[in-house]
């Protein structure tokens, strides 16, 4: 039996085409003399013309596509620096209500008072009695209540609400009571549990759930687009919630005790409702911009809904703007429902999830309103591509299930790392071996008081080093080798010191403030506190560096992703070198002028942080492209699981590195955001002090990624174009699926003329209709032919699915194979 020959690619078929067609055109001219140079001349402009539009459409291409690696980065970035940086750097009290009871005439006189010494920061009621103050505390419609009772007051606040807004209102109400000449008791009527002692599980599981709502869609509308059909979908979607709902039950709830077994069902209720209706929400706007709906998802749930939520700081805290959107957006109603169930026994949960409930049902009703819009105003749509090739970076996979599978890893991984990773490192932070030395008037003495400190604390919290010099201690201090310098009471000074560093990390410094400030009272003494390096007003609780570290870090793994699989001809080290070299100064200066002219959050130091993020942009990327190579768009997990996910906590940027697991607290001195954080820090507070021993353990990364990425390359040399593997079969698959579809309704009961089911339709299928047209095609090659009835011609001389992005070589051919059915097919870029 003689081997068939193999099926002919589609530059093979053109040419064969071709070759017919000049000897078909011979053959006339030899009948026919007098007109064969006439034709021949006309011939032989049309397709130098036609190569010319050709090479021009390519070029410009070409062009684009190595403009969205810049453009894409500066808009993720752009924005969410900007949003981050430009709300929450330097928060202040705005109008917070607090609500005072007792008698008529001290309950005015308090409200004076507290009105007159925070006119701007607090909005002061009076109520009636002391049950109805406590009562608006506890349902977080006053976030502080003072209750007076003769020269007696009761400072209520709830922990639960947030630890920032209680410290906050703390703070501002007590000097004034205290002014007043009043006894002042503090009650924490709603105090957060010993396993989340900061609050912050509410805030990581929210961030998961948001998360998990719009991942998806990064990838599917470019990926699998036969799955947004609506009928399909919608139950996807349902069952989509379920599982990131049992995982997030799974990690907080077994795993890390985070969450209360009691609390089981409210957590997997919220979890299932957010995660659908965020998915519900997100569909509609993937139906409106298609593929670039990811980033308008990431504006509204997470640019604008994080200072939203209330749950970082205080809503109260941020600009009135943010107050309407608290409740509207689904991320502060999905915070601020956990924060209902795990630490106020449910109380006032049904209105936030009320705004879930109608946000999905107003994403479904709007996707099918418009997929009924699309259907009536064009019954025969374009068809959607797919142009992506695949998410390993290997050849795009034959069967759905692989190609599914690999859809749903990225999301997967990305909720699973942020609960274990963030909220296992973060979500209890606890002093652990914290630095301090102990100065005294004799060693002697400093080692006894050492004794007697880890008697009552415990050996864990502190290592203590005794000392009789203070100018030692303190210059140990202001170079952050120690956290904090205690200075015993003598003859000459009755009062505790303490020496500590609020510039050297924020959450260490009001750690050893308030601990020793209780050593103090406990020996009925004051804390003298000497703060060497206090932070600005701009920058508050000292969280720029950590932003402006993460802007550096998004920059420089974006740039390799998304020059992947915009223009992979751009992935040989000898383009992509020249481009990120061009690049990094690029972004770089873009985080420096968000950080500084743009929001205020830092003065000066410009060009230190344009140089230094120049490097640490570079050398990330190059980190990044060790894993692209590897695993192509999957390497988005290694590369935000080391930096951001693992980083974060190790980074001594929000949380000191000493009140985690000491397993980041390795990780601190080797990590590239670790050594971001540290090197903006020595910038911009302490006169650049070790910003090149931090800037070296960036160098080091870059260059050992680099080193790697010239190994897999002299291995397996890195393609220039996408590989879409066998695309094209499964859309004659489909096609003749569709067709035997329409076959057999057309043997049963005739439809009446023009009706949907003549056609091989459900009226109520808009959403297919608008989504992959009349002929039922639901998947398709990057360039699409629109001929339902062709697949014959197609399955008996097969065509290669064309790539995207696949350089220099060919485009000209490819270029006016497009041009010929361009009335015909829709190209939509990638956004990943």
């Amino acid at each position: 039996m003689a081997t068939p020959p193999p099926p002919l690619t589609r530059r093979e078929a053109r040419e064969h085409d071709s070759h017919d067609t000049r000897h078909d055109n011979d053959y006339d001219d030899s009948q026919d003399h007098d007109q064969a140079p006439q034709s021949t001349n006309e011939q032989h402009t049309t397709d130098a013309d036609a190569e010319a539009a050709a090479a021009k459409r390519a070029k410009a291409e070409l062009i684009g596509r190595t403009a969205a690696i810049f453009i894409m980065p500066l808009i993720m970035v752009g924005m969410m620096i900007t949003g981050y940086l430009g709300t929450m750097h330097s928060p202040s009290a705005n109008d917070m209500p607090v609500v005072v009871a007792g008698s008529d005439s001290k309950a005015a006189d308090i409200k004076f008072a507290l009105d007159g010494a925070e006119p701007d920061a607090l909005d002061v009621d009076t109520v009636e009695d002391a049950h109805t103050a406590r009562e608006m505390v506890y349902d977080r419609e006053a976030s502080a209540a003072v209750v007076i009772e003769g020269d007696k007051a009761t400072l209520y606040t709830a922990g639960g609400a947030g630890v920032q807004q209680q410290t906050t209102v703390t703070g501002l109400v007590m000097p004034a009571l205290q002014e007043e000449g009043l006894d002042v008791a503090t009650e924490d009527i709603a105090s957060l549990p010993d396993n989340d002692p900061s609050g912050l599980g509410a805030m990581f599981l929210m961030t998961a759930i948001v998360m998990a709502g719009y991942l998806p869609f990064s990838v599917l509308r470019s990926n699998s687009p036969e799955l947004l059909k609506f009928k399909r979908i919608v139950p996807i979607l349902g069952a989509w919630a379920a599982v990131i709902a049992g995982l997030v039950w799974t990690v907080v709830c077994p795993i890390l005790d985070i969450v209360d077994v009691k609390d089981t069902v409210p957590v997997l209720g919220i979890a299932w409702l957010g995660v659908f209706a965020i998915s519900c929400m997100q569909l509609f706007i993937t139906r409106i911009v298609g593929a670039l709906g990811v980033i308008v998802g990431i504006f509204f749930l997470m640019v604008l809904g994080m200072p939203s939520s209330n749950l970082s700081y205080p809503v109260y805290t941020m600009p009135a703007f943010y107050r309407f959107t608290h409740e509207i957006l689904p991320m502060p109603a999905i915070g601020e429902a956990l924060r209902s169930v795990l630490y106020f026994d449910g109380a006032g949960v049904t209105e936030h999830l009320l705004v879930l409930a109608i946000g999905a049902v107003v994403g479904l009703l709007l996707t099918k309103a418009y997929d009924f819009i699309s259907h009536r105003r064009n019954p025969d749509p374009k068809p959607l591509d797919v142009n992506i090739p695949s998410l390993h970076g290997g050849r795009r996979p034959d069967s759905k299930v692989w190609r599914y599978i690999s859809l749903i890893v990225f999301p997967l991984a990305m909720v699973t790392m942020m609960l274990t990773f963030m909220l296992g490192a973060m979500g209890s932070p606890t002093p652990k071996d914290m630095p301090v030395t102990v100065v005294g008037s004799s060693t002697e003495q400093a080692k006894d008081t050492i004794a007697d400190l880890e008697k009552s604390m415990g050996k864990d919290m502190f290592d203590f080093t005794a000392t009789s010099d203070k100018e030692e201690a303190r210059a140990q201090v202001e170079d952050r080798d120690e956290v904090a310098a205690l200075v015993l009471p003598t003859q000459k000074n009755a009062e505790f010191g303490l020496i500590a560093n609020e510039a050297g990390n924020n959450s260490a410094y009001q750690v050893v403030n308030r601990i020793f400030d209780q050593v103090a009272s406990a020996q009925d003494m004051e804390l003298d506190v000497d703060n060497v390096a206090p932070l600005p007003d701009r920058d508050k609780n000292g969280v720029v560096v950590m932003y402006i570290a993460m802007g550096w870090i998004l920059a420089g793994f974006m740039v390799v992703i998304v020059g992947a699989n915009a223009n992979p001809w751009s992935r040989p080290l000898k383009r992509m070198i020249p481009l990120t070299a061009a690049y990094a100064p690029f972004m770089s200066l873009v985080v420096a002028l968000i950080a500084g002219p743009i929001t205020g959050a830092v003065d000066g130091h410009f060009a230190q942080l344009w140089g230094a993020g120049i490097i640490a942009i570079f050398c990330i990327a190059m980190f990044a492209m060790v894993f692209e190579r590897l695993i192509g768009m999957l390497a988005i997990i290694p590369v935000i699981g080391t930096l951001m996910f693992a980083g974060m906590p190790a980074s001594n940027g929000a949380i000191s590195e000493y009140m985690i697991p000491s397993f980041f607290t390795t990780l601190h001195d080797f990590l590239p955001m670790a050594a971001a954080v540290e090197t903006i820090r020595s910038i911009i507070y302490f006169d650049s002090d070790v910003v090149t021993e931090h800037m070296q353990v960036l160098g080091l990364w870059g260059l050992v990624s680099l080193a790697l990425v010239f190994l897999i390359d002299s291995i397996k040399p890195p393609r220039t174009e996408h590989d879409f593997g066998n695309l094209h079969l499964e859309r004659e698959r489909e096609q003749k699926k569709q067709a035997r579809k329409q076959a057999k309704a057309l043997e049963g009961p005739k439809s009446a003329p023009g009706s949907a089911g003549a056609q091989g339709f459900d009226a109520s299928d808009s959403a297919e209709s608008s989504q992959f047209g009349q002929s039922g095609q639901t998947v398709q090659s990057t360039i699409v032919e629109d001929d339902p009835n062709d697949y014959h011609r197609l399955s008996s001389s097969p065509t290669m699915a064309p790539t995207a992005g696949d350089g220099m070589s060919n485009r000209p051919t490819e270029a006016a194979d497009r041009s010929e059915s361009s009335d015909q097919q829709e190209w939509i870029p990638s956004t990943v």
